[in-house]
């Protein structure tokens, strides 16, 4: 893929220096001196060259990198500078560090830390544990705060220490880490946190980050306890706990379940609602959530009231009010009755599977705005309701045509046994624009009893009649409908013979609408001649090709693009190479319709140009490529899928992850695996992996079985989001197959499984794996 690269705006000063340091950069160890005597330089882009050039210098610049954080400490910039440079280093930097722990000058110790947990440094662990004591906060905030960049069990045991300290300098940031951390060890200590007044609020927000189920119950009971500032903590924390659990094991309902059927928690939609009074927007749009769980008239009440309020907790509240079912029927159909225009478009969407709310929505089919008229008729649709029909079709002659089309489509959608009569009563009508629509509903079903009435408007002077009943002609099966469009294609409009040959292409292919195609080839209007070659395509005419590549160079840029679609379906040797020839035509729309069709043929010798197209400079080519090349059963085909996951472009990108998404074998995972360290992609692969296909499940155990800590838990929610038999026998056998890394995120959701056979699984690793953590991570499942 080709990067766009930004320069910065530097000054000429400036470009000379940042030119100066590289040159220096270039003699290597040689330059060191004079690159640190350049640490504290006043201009940033000259500091991010110089940093980047003692990283790249490696182990010789450490020791004096940290020399500088010794003993030069009179320049922050200066010190930041080297900071930078110790973390992006490519030496042996660990040792020196670690050795700065035993400075005498906190503020060292505390540069020391950073360097350590911003480079993730196993080895510091032991050392942080330390500092997490030291008589100085500061040392011991940063201490903390490193161990929780670096992770892992070691790092956990060492924090959860801290909270034992007393001091609630180090108790604070401790919680804080410990919550991000998301490991499922740290949740019991935390949860004896929620006991103290002074603790409570922060303990909370803690267990929500660490998205562990755990936490669960204990939320839910501050919710009936807490005052209502503590209420609006928690239930953001039992939000964010159901989002993780979503994100790692699918359709997780732990967090619903928990507040629903429950006496003790009649009153919690109530009490929910009451807390809405002082709460921020995120507050707000969590506590809609738990109310639309919660349940109850109430909470229904006052999520409609919500609808009003600023943007993200409007859709949190329509999203509650869609969950919570027929008890949000009163108040939610109430205010649509009554709400203005503006209340519609927001209850309209709202309005699910429920007989009782059709007299109401068909009342919205009357509002003053247009776009509430449009989304009756969506609605009307979407409920499925067939008696609704015949309202639908008054709407034929709104003076809105996005209303007529809306009614048009509701009706398609829902049919009924009353739809032919009425449409062919509506196509007598003396309203053009009714007629038109039900012309267009006789012909989507395909009503023998239409055609007289489609054939009596091909006599019609308005062409936008014509044009309709033209559109319906192919439907109808009887051979009058294909001597009409015979006949349409010899019509002195120019309109009338392009729509006729449109239609002319989903007929039955004979040799009297082979001759009339043809025929159109030759056509003065370019329309006619773009859809008689369309045509031709799309009836697989092969007998057609000579005739169709003598266009290739029609003077009109849609018959060139309309030839090379046609040659896309047919398949002899000269519409190949005329394609081979589009595909490097100086017309962008006709390269990128040869390079489709190309991908179409999948022939071996097609595939270097469509390769070549994928290193465009233009998106929309290397786009349309990429779909080409993907039609191609090679391992070149996941290699340029993979690279192109990265693109510059977010539509290539997004294309190529989902190329690789549904593309079975191993190779595909493999490659889809390899994108998790890309933070962009993330959230897209980790979607991607957990789209079942064949390889699929064999490539992620193979990876689990090598997993790091930072993979391992996304490898795993792939597996868990499956929601398969196969897929949860897989977890099972990765809890003694995985790396350690990979056992540990597998115990969580082997956990979640919920199991005879899981909790036996769990019981025999947390008895006998080899790893502490792991034995560790088994047992807090089973607790749950």
């Amino acid at each position: 893929m080709r990067a766009v690269h930004h320069p910065l705006s530097l000054s000429s000063e400036d470009r000379a220096r940042v030119e100066a340091v590289e040159a220096l950069s270039r003699r290597g160890p040689a330059s060191l001196e004079a690159l640190l005597q350049e640490l504290d330089t006043p201009s940033w882009a000259v500091r991010r060259a110089v940093i980047g050039a003692l990283a790249r210098m490696g182990t010789p610049a450490v020791v004096p990198l940290c020399e500088v954080l010794r003993g030069a400490r009179g320049s922050e910039a200066g010190l930041a500078a080297a900071v930078d440079a110790l973390v992006a280093s490519t030496g042996e930097v660990d040792e020196p560090v670690i050795a700065l722990g035993d400075d005498s000058n906190p503020a060292v110790i505390c540069d020391a830390a950073q360097v350590l947990g911003r480079r993730r440094s196993r080895r510091a662990v032991p050392l942080l544990a330390t500092l997490t004591m030291h008589a100085d906060d500061n040392v011991a905030v940063a201490a903390i705060e490193a161990l929780g960049r670096i992770g892992g069990g070691a790092a956990v045991n060492a924090l959860l220490a801290a909270l034992g300290s007393g001091n609630f300098f180090r108790i604070f940031p401790a919680i804080d880490v410990l919550g991000r951390s998301g490991d499922p060890s740290v949740v019991p200590p935390l949860l004896g946190l929620l006991a103290d007044p002074f603790y409570m609020s922060e303990a909370a927000r803690a267990l929500g980050r660490t998205g562990q189920e755990a936490a669960v119950p204990a939320l839910v009971g501050l919710l009936q306890r807490g005052s209502d500032s503590v209420v609006r903590v928690a239930a953001v924390a039992l939000v964010e706990i159901h989002e993780a659990q979503v994100q790692r094991f699918g359709g997780a309902r732990l967090v619903r379940l928990a507040l629903r059927g429950r006496p003790e928690l009649a009153e919690l939609g109530r009490k929910l609602a009451r807390c809405l009074t002082g709460a921020d927007a995120s507050e707000k749009a969590a506590l809609s959530r738990l109310m639309g769980w919660a349940g109850g008239v109430e909470a229904a009440a006052g999520l409609v009231a919500m609808l009003d309020a600023e943007p993200s907790v409007a859709r949190a509240a329509a999203s509650a009010l869609q969950e919570m079912g027929p008890e949000a029927d009163v108040p939610l159909l109430q205010a649509l009755r009554e709400g203005d225009s503006a209340r519609r478009l927001l209850l309209l969407p709202l309005v699910n599977r429920r007989s009782a709310a059709v007299q109401d929505v068909v009342l919205c089919l009357g509002d003053e705005d247009p776009s509430v008229r449009v989304l009756a008729a969506d609605t009307l649709s979407r409920l499925g309701e067939p008696g609704a029909v015949r309202y639908l079709f008054e709407r034929l002659a709104d003076e809105d045509p996005r209303v007529m089309q809306a009614a048009v489509g509701a009706i398609q959608s829902l049919g009924s046994d009353e739809t032919e009569a009425l449409a062919l009563e509506a196509a007598g009508s003396t309203d053009v624009r009714k007629r038109r629509a039900s012309l267009r509903i006789i012909s989507y079903f395909g009503y023998s009893r239409g055609l007289d009435v489609l054939l009596r408007a091909m006599r019609e002077t308005d062409e936008r009649l014509r044009d309709a009943a033209i559109y319906g002609l192919p439907f109808i099966d009887d051979p009058r409908a294909v001597d009409a469009l015979l006949e349409a294609a010899r019509h002195d409009s120019e309109r009338t013979r392009a729509a006729a040959m449109r239609a002319l292409g989903q007929t039955e292919k004979d040799a009297r609408v082979t001759s009339c195609l043809l025929g159109g080839l030759a056509d003065k209007d370019p329309w006619v001649r773009y859809y008689a070659c369309q045509s031709l395509g799309k009836l697989n005419e092969e007998a057609a090709a000579d005739a169709i590549v003598a266009l290739a160079d029609d003077e009109a840029g849609q018959v060139r693009v309309a030839v090379v679609d046609a040659l896309a379906h047919l398949h002899t040797e000269n519409a190949l190479k005329a394609l081979r020839r589009a595909a490097i035509a100086g017309d962008s729309d006709v390269r990128r319709a040869a390079l489709l069709g190309l991908g179409v043929s999948k022939r071996p010798d097609a595939l270097p140009v469509l390769l070549e197209a994928v290193q465009s400079e233009d998106p929309a080519t290397r786009l349309v490529a990429l779909s080409a090349v993907a039609e191609y059963d090679t391992q070149e085909t996941v290699s340029v899928l993979m690279r192109a996951a990265t693109d510059v472009d977010e539509s290539v990108r997004s294309a190529a992850v989902g190329f690789l998404a549904t593309r079975p074998g191993m190779p595909a995972t493999q490659a889809l695996v390899s994108l998790l360290g890309e933070s962009s992609l993330r959230e897209r692969v980790v979607s991607a992996l957990s789209l079942m296909t064949e390889g699929r499940i064999p490539g992620l155990l193979s990876a689990l079985e090598v997993a790091e800590e930072s993979q391992a838990p996304l490898l795993v929610a792939a597996l868990a989001r499956m929601q398969r038999a196969d897929a949860r026998a897989a977890l099972l056998s990765a809890l003694t197959t995985g790396s350690p890394a990979g056992r540990r995120a597998v115990a969580v959701a082997v956990g979640a499984i919920n199991t005879l056979e899981a909790r036996e699984a769990l019981q025999e690793a947390s008895a006998h794996d080899p790893d502490p953590d792991v034995r560790q991570a088994c047992l807090q499942a089973l607790s749950r």
